[in-house]
């Protein structure tokens, strides 16, 4: 069985102390396949590090958080963004976005860069790994018109940490291309996402962790790992009625079709 994490931020300083065992751990547990997505620069070294130790379980990603999206630093931020794709592969340009929790004040300049990194991605043929926090339509709206765009029929994506509802991910799904990221919310009791889970077929989710934040139950309020995503696929199994030998199956299948490996 192989389990694929389609997201988590491995190279935390949270796992400072035991990031090696961390990672055997989740090996262990069939997590075979995990995907780290970039924040900024005060962690692109650690994230690259990462992928190189465990090359053949760890993949990079590349892109600009929107919470680290700021006018005093926003052009540093995107010139070294820009800089890493011509050093080495990354498997998709993440984790981008937008994020209206915290903060509204910067809602125009994260619209824009998260439409200029669709952009990179599209010139590069990659996948983009959405953030959407309270800002699900305005997210969408981009994607939307990108994929209406020149060149915009290739577009494709997860939609990282999804938390809205079915008629949300039915826009999703009308998309094209793109699918759903399911991680330990899905355990919390009166989430919601288990009607979106209910509702669905397989083929339209991938699973992830978002370690090391988000833990599952019973792990939930501590520190997250990818070893966890075995309780998501228990979860994700009982919803579905099957063994989650089928759920790793279909949505490690999911993932190869998003990353194109």
């Amino acid at each position: 069985m192989i389990l694929t994490d389609t997201h988590a931020h491995l190279y935390s300083e949270k796992y400072a102390e035991d990031q090696d065992e961390m990672i055997h751990r989740a090996i262990e547990n069939g997590v075979k396949r995990i995907f780290l997505p970039a924040i900024d620069t005060e962690s692109h070294s650690d994230l690259i590090s990462l992928a190189e130790k465990f090359p053949s379980n760890c993949f990079p990603m590349m892109g600009l958080h929107p919470c680290s999206v700021d006018a005093a630093t926003i052009e540093k931020e995107y010139a070294a963004l820009e800089d890493w794709f011509t050093k080495r592969k990354f498997v998709a340009v993440g984790e981008i976005g937008i994020d209206l929790y915290w903060d509204k004040t910067q809602m125009n300049l994260q619209q824009e860069i998260f439409a200029r990194q669709i952009d990179l991605a599209k010139k590069m043929n990659l996948p983009v790994i959405i953030h959407s926090r309270s800002a699900f339509n305005e997210c969408y709206e981009i994607v939307k018109a990108k994929k209406e765009e020149a060149n915009g029929e290739n577009l494709r994506g997860i939609f990282h940490c999804f938390s809205d509802g079915i008629e949300e991910a039915e826009m999703v799904v009308g998309l094209g291309g793109f699918m759903m990221g399911i991680g330990g919310v899905l355990t919390f009791k009166n989430s919601g996402i288990e009607k979106v889970v209910e509702h669905f077929g397989l083929e339209h989710f991938v699973l992830e962790t978002d370690a090391p934040y988000l833990a599952p139950v019973p792990y939930r309020g501590k520190r997250n790992e990818s070893a966890y995503l075995v309780q998501v696929a228990e979860k994700f199994a009982e919803i579905k009625k099957c063994s989650v030998e089928k759920i790793a199956e279909i949505t490690t299948e999911n993932s190869r079709a998003i990353f194109g490996f």
